[in-house]
């Protein structure tokens, strides 16, 4: 049994900071060690963290690995290893590859595949479409994240839009239903008006006009109310809006069935960055106004919004090209989240501790993940080392995404990752990712 220690760091875990130590047992968490207190036994391996933060390593409950099927954008294997070149140790797959993952064999080959490449610790969402939520029972609930909803068009045009199907979704399953929420009516109404007045080529300005906030309050209010009607377990993805903040409690997370996320590219951009950025800042729902932006992340503070992911979602930068109606939507976000939120916190943002609490403990409670999320004794050690006070550029050169490229290159970020353990397990160092190792699949507790 190899015993490493990790020591000297300040560790921030469940609301506080505390300079101190954590021994790790193979897999799992054996000793948390406060101050000067030593280990109970000796150790193989010490590691010096002195001036380092050691926090649990970050749950993004939201990514799109594009494996299977459009693999020449992003495969599990290299997002994987972004994931924990950024200190994100356990990832949800979305549905919308080729084929899409909403049939139960689609579902097996896409465990399967998670198995073979990825890194980092994983599992996936099964898919709702129209007309198969009679396979929702079949599911495995330990085994299966959730169900995902695109109440709005999006990537792969997995879009779910009759009321009947919508309400069978909403009552047929007690997994956790994870919505993408635009309202197709009115987007397809502002598409049409701004279509004739610049043709085929709309700006890209106009798109989060296109895709407005009346768009995503529609859509997130008819989801909540379809919840409430039902019972179910629902959870909003990427809410870009201050309007719909109106729908959601920031009662203790426990008590909540339906909880909200906001995504690092709502909470770092506003629409100003279209005019130098472009395309690259271009996602489903669009980047929105200045105000839009504080408020959610005073609404992160509040509790109102309950995790922070990253809708990671690469594309070649030839598929970003064009305007408003021609540029692919999506983002990659997973390699620099952490630190670009750690960023947020020298900012006056957040605190350091709410950035743990939305990126690791509430994936973990949210989703009822089995021994991860939190620095405690028993548990999986998912550990990430980041360093402050430590400046570094993002260059194309440092990206490990396949499609090579960030909407923060030439950006420089005053935290850096230096190292990341999965399952105990030394992933990430300084730059070097054992490419030999897999992650575990996800347990839930349900």
């Amino acid at each position: 049994m190899k015993r490493t220690l990790i020591q000297n760091a300040v560790i921030v875990n469940e609301g506080r900071k505390v300079l101190g130590s954590v021994v790790i047992e193979d897999e799992k968490i054996a000793e948390i060690l406060a101050g000067e207190e030593k280990a109970t036994a000796p150790c193989d391996e010490i590691i010096d963290a002195t001036g380092c933060y050691l926090l649990p390593g970050a749950i993004d409950e939201h990514v799109h690995f594009r494996d299977p099927g459009l693999t020449h954008k992003a495969d599990i294997t290299t997002e994987s290893h972004a994931a924990a070149a950024g200190g994100i140790t356990s990832i949800m797959d979305m549905p919308n590859t080729n084929p899409q993952t909403t049939t139960l064999e689609a579902l097996d080959e896409k465990f399967a595949l998670l198995g073979e490449k990825s890194s980092v610790n994983y599992s996936c969402y099964f898919g709702a479409t129209n007309n198969n939520y009679t396979q929702f029972t079949k599911l495995d609930k330990h085994r299966v994240c959730g169900v995902k909803l695109f109440m709005g068009s999006s990537t792969g045009n997995m879009l779910v839009d009759r009321m009947a199907s919508l309400r069978n979704i909403f009552g047929g399953t007690d997994l956790l239903i994870a919505a993408h929420c635009e309202d197709q009516g009115i987007i397809k109404e502002n598409t049409d008006k701004y279509k004739k007045e610049y043709g085929d080529d709309v700006p890209l300005a106009l798109h989060p006009v296109i895709r407005s906030e009346e768009a995503c309050y529609r859509s997130s209010e008819l989801a909540v109310k379809l919840a409430r009607e039902t019972n179910a377990r629902l959870h909003i993805m990427h809410i870009s809006t201050a309007k719909e903040l109106s729908l959601f409690s920031n009662a203790p997370l426990a008590q909540k069935r339906i909880t909200a996320e906001a995504c690092d590219s709502h909470l770092l951009f506003t629409e100003e960055d279209y005019q130098t950025l472009g395309a690259r800042i271009k996602c489903n729902p669009a980047i929105k106004t200045a105000e839009d932006r504080k408020a959610l992340q005073e609404a992160v503070n509040s509790g109102l919004i309950d995790a922070i992911a990253t809708d990671h979602a690469p594309h070649l930068l030839s598929e970003k090209e064009g305007g408003a109606l021609k540029a692919m939507s999506g983002m990659p976000m997973i390699q620099f989240s952490l630190v670009s939120m750690l960023e947020l916190v020298d900012k006056g943002a957040f605190t350091i501790e709410k950035i743990v609490e939305k990126m690791a403990h509430a994936p973990a409670q949210m989703y009822e993940i089995q021994n991860r999320g939190f620095i405690r004794k028993g548990y999986q050690a998912d550990l990430v080392l980041v360093r402050p006070d430590n400046k570094w550029t993002v260059t194309t050169g440092c990206i490990l995404s396949k499609c090579k490229w960030s909407p923060l290159e030439g950006y420089t970020f005053n935290w850096k990752v230096e190292k990341t353990f999965a399952n105990g397990h030394l992933l990430y160092n300084n730059g070097e990712i054992d490419e030999t190792y897999r992650g575990q699949e996800l347990f839930f507790e349900r």
